[in-house]
């Protein structure tokens, strides 16, 4: 007995676009980091910091330095003009630096994360000229240190204190945040 089962095509995926930032991209790159870092829809994904500050995460201003500084990359993911995803790295005197990896909530847990960071670790590796890539995370975001340590990187022995008093990174609700700082080797 021959069944008449449909044959479903699986759609394509849509093809993500790692570029570098522009100037254009400002107001929506804006509206991805604070949706993904601060408030309401930061709790729909994985990792957010809506429990630990509120206000700002980031600034137009903020980002329109970055895209200006001669030693800063900003890459933004984007599937269909839509930008998904964002990271930074920076040329530091001795190491590459990367912040700032973001992804939408709604594409948490898709991959986005992993393929935005080896962007950022390739712009370290290929354009700077490092060898290895260092950052910043708070240190009560445990689950999102296991993360990065799943992607090699190691706590350096070095934490840095928390910018209170400064609204630009955002207004805490807890005393007690502090930064560790990862790093990983770059071969």
């Amino acid at each position: 007995m021959q069944g008449s089962a449909r044959r479903h095509r699986a759609r394509p995926e849509p093809e993500v676009l790692i570029r570098a930032a522009t100037v254009s991209d400002i107001p929506a790159l804006h509206a991805l980091v604070e949706s993904a870092y601060r408030g309401d829809s930061a709790r729909s994904g994985w990792t957010h910091e809506a429990d630990l500050l509120g206000g700002q995460r980031t600034d137009r201003t903020m980002l329109a330095a970055m895209l200006a500084g001669q030693r800063t990359a900003l890459l933004v993911a984007e599937v269909d003009g839509v930008l998904i995803g964002c990271v930074a790295a920076e040329d530091r005197d001795t190491h590459g630096y990367v912040s700032m990896v973001t992804v939408s909530p709604s594409e948490q847990g898709s991959g986005l994360g992993r393929t935005l960071l080896g962007a950022a670790e390739r712009q370290v590796r290929e354009s700077f000229g490092r060898t290895r890539a260092r950052m910043s995370v708070i240190s009560l975001r445990t689950e999102l240190i296991g993360w990065y340590r799943r992607r090699g990187y190691r706590d350096s022995g070095e934490t840095a204190p928390f910018p209170y008093g400064d609204s630009r990174f955002g207004e805490p609700v807890r005393d007690d945040l502090a930064f560790v700082i990862l790093e990983k080797p770059l071969d």
